[in-house]
């Protein structure tokens, strides 16, 4: 079926029914007739058309919102002089809550009231929509509605904000896959608001057909939603959930949309009640063939229903399974820890006991020591004594041994003195001796030239 085109298994997508809601699931074989079917649409058209259930919706809502709004200034008038600030904050606040509640329940009906004209105008149109269809329109404005629902506003030194822009873009951190639309919605030129990027991106999600799963991703991390809705909000509550399971069905149409010169800054987002008070006797004009294919097409969606529903009990099935098995592991891992405890108590007790005796055996060990030291520290004192005196008769010849000592450097010095001398007066004789030695030699010299001169005046004396 078409319902499968967006990706992902369908038993994650749809929540379990309400029992106000306007599909059920059915078997096969209970269907009526094509006939019979024709004949039950004939007597309900002309007994009674879409006004009447539409009218009482609107009459609900105003009464429920008029009814809330007088109860809270009634509270508050009658316990504003009375009990205090306290009671008149505490009334205020249970009265918010209820006109939450009732908030929820009128965008619950108009969600559903819109999801229905869109699946049968587009099934009369041929499961192709542009973005002048005045249903689809209608439907982004109560979506727009049920997301703005119990927003919080953020201010900023602008002036407060308010957009449902902000809770989209968490879509993108929590599912890769959008990624492409927060990056073409960003890259828009004629965007300049924050409401027109989240009208813009609402569009992308519905022509992906992935709408529903986007909001399902969002609801299932409803911790992340703190920063940006209150707690009675309608995303925050079981509502969210259901309409993400109604959204479940517009993945049977096609839609094509143009974001290209759409002004989705400036767009009003108000609910057009005319659309859903139209008598259907105007509609109808002989067009019974068309009723009948309508009635199948719906056939066929609560058969996807019902399919998806079947997934999911599956799903539900073998993740029962699989509890029942982690369980059983569990209780077995139990048993053992169990026993595991009981076998570290025992050895706790063996512990303690054997602690016990090592205490007592270290307690006596630490007496014998304790003995053992005043005896070493007694042995210590006397010998320190005896030690005592051998150091100060030690000191006694040391000094005697220095004075000693000094004398005998006293009398080196003296003898190297002397030695000193007795190598002066060395050198001085072998300077003398070598002077000696000189002048023996000259006059031996002196004395062999006067020999030579005897001898030649011998020599000349005999030749006379």
């Amino acid at each position: 079926m078409a319902a499968n085109r967006g990706g992902g298994c369908p038993a994650e997508r749809g929540p379990r029914p309400e029992p106000g809601e306007e599909f059920e699931i059915v078997d096969r074989s209970q269907l009526p007739s094509p006939g019979h079917l024709q004949s039950v649409t004939r007597r309900r058209a002309a007994a009674e058309g879409w006004s009447a259930p539409i009218l009482t919706l609107a009459r609900r809502a105003t009464g429920n919102l008029s009814a809330s709004f007088g109860s809270a200034l009634r509270a508050t008038e009658g316990l504003g002089g009375t009990d205090g600030l306290d009671s008149t904050e505490g009334v205020a606040r249970a009265a918010s809550k209820g006109q939450m509640t009732e908030e929820r329940a009128n965008l619950m009906h108009m969600m559903k009231l819109s999801i229905k004209i869109l699946l049968q105008s587009a099934l009369s149109l041929g499961r192709s929509l542009d973005a002048d269809h005045a249903p689809l329109q209608q439907f982004f404005v109560v979506m727009e509605h049920c997301l703005k629902h119990g927003l919080k506003v953020k201010k900023s030194f602008i002036g407060q904000n308010k957009s449902f822009f902000g809770p989209l873009e968490l879509v993108e951190k929590l599912c890769p896959e959008a990624s492409d639309i927060a990056t073409s919605v960003r890259n828009l030129p004629e965007l300049k608001t924050a409401v027109g990027r989240g009208r813009a991106w609402l569009y992308l999600a519905l022509m992906q057909k992935k709408l529903a799963d986007y909001l399902k991703v969002l609801i299932d991390n409803k911790h992340l939603f703190s920063e940006f809705y209150e707690p009675e909000a309608l995303m925050m509550e079981e509502e969210g959930m259901v309409i993400v399971g109604l959204l479940v069905g517009l993945n049977v149409l096609d839609a094509n949309l143009c974001l290209k010169g759409e002004d989705l800054d400036s767009q009003v987002g108000v609910i057009d009640f005319s659309l859903y008070l139209k008598d259907m006797q105007d509609l109808d004009g002989g067009k019974e063939h068309e009723r009948i294919t309508d009635v199948l097409d719906q056939k066929n969606y609560v058969e996807e229903l019902n399919r998806h529903l079947s997934c999911t009990v599956g799903n539900l099935q073998t993740k029962i399974d699989g509890l029942e098995k982690t369980n059983s592991k569990l209780q077995e891992e139990l048993s053992a820890a169990t026993d595991r405890i009981f076998s570290l108590q025992e050895e706790q007790l063996q512990l303690r006991e054997q602690n016990e005796l090592i205490r007592e055996r270290s307690e006596k060990s630490v007496e014998i020591t304790k003995q053992d030291t005043k005896v070493e520290l007694e042995t210590y004192k006397q010998t320190r004594q005896g030690l005592d005196e051998m150091y100060s008769d030690v000191w006694k010849q040391l000094k005697e041994e220095k004075k000693v000592h000094l004398e005998l450097q006293k009398e080196l010095q003296l003898q190297i003195g002397m030695k000193t001398e007795m190598e002066i007066a060395m050198k001085l004789l072998e300077k003398d001796t070598h002077e000696k030695q000189d002048t023996l030699v000259a006059l031996r010299q002196q004395l062999e030239e006067v020999k030579a001169i005897n001898l030649q005046m011998f020599h000349k004396v005999q030749v006379c």
